[in-house]
């Protein structure tokens, strides 16, 4: 019986050589170790930076009408594998005024339009706000260090939009650039938009990504 066994095993041994070579050789590689998701405040470069929040304690910025990425809100992401995402808040931008609350005229809509480029002018994504104002409750926010009562700033954040915009592995540095506003209020009904113009306020700026690894 010993001896049928081991002529088995020979002739299984000899009919199968190369699997029995894949078995002892066979070695699985590890996958790359993916970092686990971060959140951070990115380095932001604001060309018109409009004050701190009273109620929020936010950084309010202008994003621009423009031509250039280098004219919008330039954002720097750290390095990240994969799509990191890019996520803010999106408002008009209303000029509260008390002499119009007074005289009965404080109606005013927005509809504002921004987009997300490279730094060479590729579109990543575009971001939309909708608002309106009658009073000063439709205010998301006041702003600090103006000349007004209370020392608040005219000019503040009306309405609220979260944007979500997925930013490929191979960008380090993005803009915000305005691209449309129309808007209805006391003065009359602008669509008309300039470079320089202020279009929106952006603020609550976060991104989310893995981070990638460290060279050893």
């Amino acid at each position: 019986m010993a001896l049928a066994m081991a002529v088995l095993v020979a002739m299984v041994t000899a009919a199968h050589p190369l699997a029995l070579q894949k078995q002892k050789g066979s070695t699985k590689k590890a996958a790359p170790k993916i970092e686990p998701l971060k959140t951070v405040t990115p380095e932001t470069k604001c060309q018109s930076l409009i004050g701190m929040g009273v109620k929020t304690v936010r950084a309010y910025c202008d994003i621009l009408a423009g031509k250039e990425p280098a004219d919008g809100v330039i954002i720097s992401l750290p390095a990240h594998t994969g799509t990191g995402t890019l996520m803010f808040d999106l408002h008009a931008r209303h000029t509260y005024s008390e002499d119009e609350m007074q005289r009965g005229k404080p109606y005013a809509h927005y509809r504002a339009g921004i987009g997300v480029l490279t730094m060479k002018g590729e579109l990543l994504g575009r971001g939309a706000v909708d608002a309106e104002f009658r009073t000063e409750a439709d205010l998301f926010d006041r702003i600090t260090g103006g000349a007004g009562p209370g020392g608040l700033k005219a000019v503040a954040p009306a309405g609220r939009e979260a944007i979500f915009i997925e930013i490929p592995a191979n960008v380090d540095q993005v803009s915000l650039l305005g691209e449309s506003l129309d808007a209805t209020t006391a003065v009359g009904h602008e669509t008309v938009v300039m470079p320089g113009r202020p279009v929106a306020i952006v603020s609550n700026l976060l991104f989310e990504f893995h981070p990638a690894p460290t060279k050893q």
